[in-house]
């Protein structure tokens, strides 16, 4: 089983920041590959940020490149997502992702956490 809790979601106008955390109980997990992945009604979930940790790299989905960040702390077992220059399309419940089998990208399988946490950004 893997627990990750996701929080720091709200609603925003457009342009606004916004920074996502992610909290894991487990010191194997924060060591290995995370990231965000996000959904929104009637649509398939998609891949947003990954952290490789063995290579040290940051992976991004082209629509959001420039504009998140995606960063760790292992001391505190905690995921995090800054994003700025938010816009309405990034409207999504956003999920927290832990690699369950393959290598560390977004076509991956991934477990995540169970609630997601809601991030909205009006015009």
């Amino acid at each position: 089983q893997v627990h990750l809790v996701e929080s720091g979601g709200g609603s925003v106008r457009d342009g606004g920041s916004l920074t996502l955390s992610c909290v894991t109980s487990e010191d194997r997990i924060i060591r290995h590959c995370m990231g965000w992945f996000r959904q929104t009604p009637g649509k398939e979930r998609e891949g947003v940020a990954l952290y490789d940790h063995s290579a040290r790299r940051e992976i991004y989905a082209d629509s959001v490149k420039g504009r998140f960040t995606i960063s760790k702390d292992t001391t505190k077992k905690t995921l995090y997502l800054r994003m700025n220059s938010l816009k309405p399309e990034d409207t999504a419940t956003y999920y927290c992702a832990a690699l369950w089998n393959g290598d560390c990208d977004f076509g991956a399988e991934y477990k995540y956490g169970t609630q997601g946490t809601q991030v909205t950004v009006s015009s």
